[in-house]
Formats: C-alpha cells, structure tokens, sequence
C-alpha cells in the first residue's frame, strides 16, 4: 500500500495502464496528479510538462506563456482542452498558445492522450491535452501559497472551497511577477539580443526598457456545482487571465497585454433508464485579446517606414456544445453517442503609430487575418467493450467544417470521417500489452489559410487540404512489487501535412502562399518506469525519441527532415519520502544534440544539454508546508528550442536568434491548507 502512496508523489511522469473496468475503459494515456500542489515554482504548465513527460519538449518564447510539442506535433495538430472547454490563442506568432491560458496553481491534473484516439473533440489530430482544474470540495476548505525565486520571481495565490453536498462553490486567486531571468552565461533578455544583433539593432530592447520585467499575471477562477437532486448536477466555471508587458526576446515584437477569458456550462442527469445512464450537455466561451507591438525596441524610435510603433492586435474567441448520451447495453458493453459543434471568430489589424497601417502608408495592409469565421458540427461514437481479461475502444466520427472570411478570399469546406480500435489485453497480473490503429483529421486555420504581413503579402494559402493522420500504436507494461516499465511504440503517417516553405517569396522578399501541403512520416518510442529500492527510496525515469520525415524534399529544397521533431530526451528522479509524505527529489533532465533538422527552413543544430534539479517539499504540522529547490544546479547555458521559420524570430547575420533557458534557479514557497 505504502508503494501505491509514494508512487502517486512521484516528481517524473510515470505512465499508468488504464483499469479493466468497463466504466473506465480509456486509451493510453499519460496523467500528471496534484498539478497545482508539485508545480509551485511557475506558473507556466508548459514548463512543467517538459520536465514530467518525455514525449513532450518545450517551445521557449519567453518567461511565461510558452508553447509545447507532443511527440513532433505542436498548433492545431494536437488538441487542448480545459474542463473540456477549448481556448485558442489569438496570437499568429504563438506567443500565447492554448495551454498559457491556464495555470498550474489551479490545475488539479493534466491527462495527455496520445494518438488519434479521442472521437469526442473536434480536431485530435496527433494528440490530446486535457486539463482539469481544482473542484468544489464540501465543507470548508482551502489553501494559501507564497512563493519567490531568482531574478525577481514573486507569487502569491489563494483558492477557498466550501459546499453542502447539494451546492458547493470555488474562488482561486493568484499574482504573479519576475524579472527577466538569466542564462547560464548571466545574460538577461536584453543581454541575449545583444549577442546576436547589437545594442543599436532595430531589435534590441531601447535603454529605458532594458531592465523592465518579464511579464505580470493575475488570474481569477470561480467554480459553482449545484446538485439538483441526487442524479442532477449543475456546474459552472469561469476562468480569467490578465497579463501585461510580456517580453519575447528572439522575436520582433513584445505583447502590451494578453487577456482571456473562459466560461463553462455542463448539465448532467444520470439514471435515466435503460436508453441512458448518463446524459452530459456542456457548454463554453472562451475569448482572448492580444496586441503585439515594437514599442519596447529601439526600431520604434526610427523614422518611417522602417520604424515607428508597428502593433498587431489580434481577437479571437470560439463557443461550442456538445451533448453526449452513455448507455450499458449489457454488462460487457458500453456505448456514448454525441453531437458536438463550435464556431471560432479569428480577427487581426496593423497599427502604425496609433493610425492604421494604410494610413500611414498606403502600401501596407490593414488586416492581417480578416475575421475569419470557422464553423464545425459532428456526430460521434464510442463503443466500450469488455472480454475477460481484454477491453477494447471502437471510435468514429464525421466532421463537417465551414471556414468563412469577410473578405473576397474563398471559402473552404471540409469534411472527414476519422476512427479508431484501441485495445488492452492483461496477459497476466504482472504483463499487459495494449495497441491501436487510428485515423483524424483537422483543417487549416485561419492563418494557415488568409494571413497577410504588414507588407500586404499574403503568407496564407487559401487552397490547403486538411491534414489527416493515420496512425499504429503498440505497447507493453511489466508490473513487479518493486519495478515498473511501459514500453509505447507508434508509427504516423500523415497525409497533407500542413508545412511552412520558407522559399516561397515575392520579389521583395516576403512570405507568401507559405504554407503547403505534404506528405510525412513520424514514428518514434517512449520507456518510462519505476524502480524502488526501499519503501521510501524510489526512482522514476522515462526516455523518448521521435524522428520525423518529409516524403519528398519541397520545390527548390533538399532536406527531407520534418522540423520541430525534438532529439533523443530523458529524466531520472531520485525521490526519498520522510516525515508526513515529505519528499527530497534529485532530477536529471537532458536531450542529444538536435541534429536531424530542417536546415532547408531556418532550423539549426542544437548542442545536447543535461541539467540537473534539487527539491524538498517539506510538510509541517497544522496544514503548514514549505517546499524550496534549485533547478540548474550547474548553472549550465542551453537552449531546448529549435528556429523553424513558421515563426517569426530575430535573425542576426545568417543565423536565427535561439533562445537559451533559464541559469541557475533558486525558489522557496511556503503554503497553509485547511
């Protein structure tokens, strides 16, 4: 029992095996528990992510707000969802990418789902993170935690809960700050400019603003569950995000302010009779505003056409309902059927110097994505089923996609069938094997399609295919009293990849009709696993490696390598657990160089890194605790993130800016629950 307790306290992702159970039948995934209670020194989930998962590699824009990769996927190809609500970021650049718009102080678990396995939401193309935050809890509840770190680094947040076993309520809070943290080499933000260009580049950061803070977030949740009767319930949640002046150092441009917000709704009435043990109705809002703008750089204070304040303020929002209907049809059986549909508005304008942007300059557009509306309705299917000791997952859905601009550029419609078998079979009480074939699809977006540069170019091709992935996944787990492996194994063929070619320009050198449609393979594995060698001594680790291809070389190219397919990558904790399930971790963190790049479209190589991580999470009496580490303990300089040119980055001669992590990194935190 103690083994089960330590292991859920683990500070590396360990992989799970779903039950034998017909109510719970899933396909393999990966889940993180008690997000907000491990994660306390950031509040970036991101982060997180890539230090407890293998197969998944950071995408470093900034101190806050990055973006991730799940084995070689990042944008739409994978799906984020939060209390099964779905947020975009408005940003084309990706400076605020789904999984920013929520915090790990009030995440309560991260499950990610690989593969093309999830019929129920719209656009799973590769994979899927879902997010669930803290819940109404009955009684009197609640928590507080302060927390600092290097460079600044200050936090404070609070979550109350409270409720009858009929009605129960939800109020988290947070602030949060840093400066701009350092690298190894002591360089800040500025400083790291500076390397690749200079202090008078167009790009670097102007005197007066060099030494401004990273970023400044505050959020607001509220959550209220209402059981209406005993098989009624109704829930409500609303998520906000406020964050301002957030630098991005290897880009162009830095945000004024990045705000959204998240409302949920969901009606669930169980036990209706044999046509449905559970009927769930839900409904979300999300929306987020983001204007980018120069004026932290010294090209700001430049005559034009080259300098002034050049912002780009982007809006985007989507609401969406799903209704889905579970049934038993026998014991062994088990069916959900659903609809599910969504509109997302997608909108962007160029300012030049507070006018707009033909104003200033009737050669540049003032429209960078022309309130693009995109609609989609479904029907979906899941079919559970149980034989002895095998379970198995039958998935299909049929999508049908509308993609409207206000502007004279085509229309496009899509529509796709995808499905899937999933499948876990218990060999014996120590050996399972699981596997699945699967198919989705997901279509462009609105930039992929209608972008336009402030130059009037039109970097979007309004023509693409939607992408769709055809995908094998095997598996293997071995379960002993003192040892754990999971071995996963997966095979994807996808079929008109939506790929940005860098080679497609104008006369003046502009992006244009830069996306396009290919064919590409990735395959790769993850082993992850646990070792104790004593009740309270255990080790968790885990390594990953994909490697991704083109079919054939794009026109005028000849790397055939995919880019942003991260090398070889692994983590080794070391955990001891002590007094009242305090624990003292010792991590190691690392990747290959990445050698297996896109030279042909602005990757480079990247040197292979290894850091390694200390922590106590200290729990004192009364609900009193105090947690502190250091990450970087070698103060090592690196950098995880590659310089695909689908992003807009700084290029200082002929290379592309790249961004180097966080130096040495102390933090403490002290916490009260009750």
């Amino acid at each position: 029992m103690k083994r089960i307790v330590y292991l859920s306290l683990a500070c590396a992702a360990m992989l799970n095996a779903a039950e034998v159970e017909i109510d719970t039948i899933a396909v393999e995934s990966t889940t993180l528990e008690d997000v907000s209670g491990e994660e306390i020194k950031s509040a970036d989930a991101a982060v997180a992510l890539s230090y407890k998962v293998p197969e998944v590699s950071l995408v470093r824009r900034s101190g806050i707000a990055n973006d991730i990769i799940l084995r070689g996927q990042k944008k739409d190809n994978i799906n984020v969802l939060i209390d099964d609500g779905k947020i975009y970021g408005a940003c084309p650049n990706r400076m605020d990418p789904p999984i920013s718009h929520v915090l790990t102080n009030n995440i309560e678990s991260i499950q990610i789902v690989e593969g093309p396995y999830d019929v129920e939401n719209f656009g799973t193309l590769s994979g899927a993170v879902k997010i669930t935050t803290k819940e109404p809890e009955e009684g009197v509840h609640g928590d507080i935690n302060f927390g600092v770190g290097s460079f600044g680094y200050k936090k404070a947040a609070g979550t109350i809960t409270g409720g009858t076993d009929r009605f129960k309520l939800l109020l988290s809070m947070s602030g949060e700050t840093s400066g701009q943290y350092k690298d190894g080499d002591g360089n800040d933000f500025a400083e790291q400019i500076d390397n690749y260009l200079s202090p008078t580049a167009g790009a670097a950061y102007q005197d007066k603003y060099r030494d401004m803070d990273a970023y400044t977030k505050k959020t607001l949740m509220g959550k209220l569950f209402f059981n209406i009767t005993d098989d009624q319930e109704l829930r409500f949640g609303y998520t906000a995000n406020r964050s301002d002046d957030i630098l991005y150092p290897s880009s162009k441009m830095d945000a004024l302010y990045d705000d959204s917000n998240l409302y949920t709704a969901e009606y669930i009435i169980r036990n209706i009779g044999a046509v449905s043990k559970e009927l769930d109705l839900q409904y979300y809002y999300s929306d987020v505003e983001h204007p980018m703008s120069t004026e932290y750089r010294v090209s700001s204070t430049k005559p034009l056409p080259q300098g002034g304040i050049k912002v780009s303020k982007l809006t985007t929002d989507i609401q969406g309902v799903k209704l889905i209907n579970t049934a038993d049809i026998n014991d062994n059986l088990e069916l959900k059927v659903g609809l599910d549909g969504s509109k997302r508005n997608w909108d962007g304008k160029y300012t030049v110097n507070g006018e707009s942007a033909s104003t200033v300059n009737a050669m540049w557009s003032d429209t960078s994505i022309t309130d693009v509306d995109t609609v989609n309705a479904a029907l979906f299917a899941e079919l559970n089923q149980k034989i002895s000791d095998l379970t198995i997952k039958y998935g299909l859905r049929y999508d049908n996609t509308k993609i409207t601009p206000s502007s004279d550029q085509p229309d496009n419609d899509y529509q796709s069938v995808s499905a899937n078998i999933f499948a876990n079979y218990q060999a014996t009480t120590n050996l399972g094997f699981f596997g699945g074939v699967g198919k989705a699809s997901r279509v462009p977006d609105a930039r992929e399609l209608y972008f336009y540069g402030l130059m009037g170019n039109e970097v979007g091709t309004p023509d693409l295919d939607q992408t769709t992935n055809y995908e094998v996944d095997l598996g293997m787990e071995n379960k002993y009293e003192s040892f754990s492996l999971k071995t996963k194994l997966f095979y994807s063929m996808l079929k008109d990849y939506i790929y940005y070619n860098s080679s497609n320009v104008n006369g003046g050198g502009q992006a244009v009709n830069a996306f396009e449609n290919i064919d590409a393979t990735i395959y790769g594995f993850e082993i992850t696993g646990s070792y104790y060698a004593l009740d309270n001594l255990y080790a968790d680790f885990g390594v990953a490696y994909q490697r991704g291809k083109k079919d054939k070389a794009l026109e005028g190219q000849t790397n055939t390598n995919l880019a942003e397919i991260p090398p070889l990558k692994g983590n080794v904790a070391l955990n001891y657990v002590y007094y009242q399930e305090s624990t003292a971790t010792v991590e190691f963190v690392g990747a290959d160089t990445w050698k297996n790049y896109d030279s042909d479209n602005g990757e480079q190589e990247i040197a292979s890194w290894g850091i390694m991580n200390l922590k106590i999470d200290h729990k004192l009496p009364y609900g009193f605790g105090i947690a502190a580490g250091v990450d970087n303990v070698f103060d090592k300089t690196y950098a995880v993130s590659n310089t695909y040119s689908d992003l807009t980055l700084l290029t200082g001669g002929d290379e592309v800016m790249l961004l180097n992590e966080p130096g040495r990194y102390y933090y403490v935190s002290a916490s009260y629950k009750f």
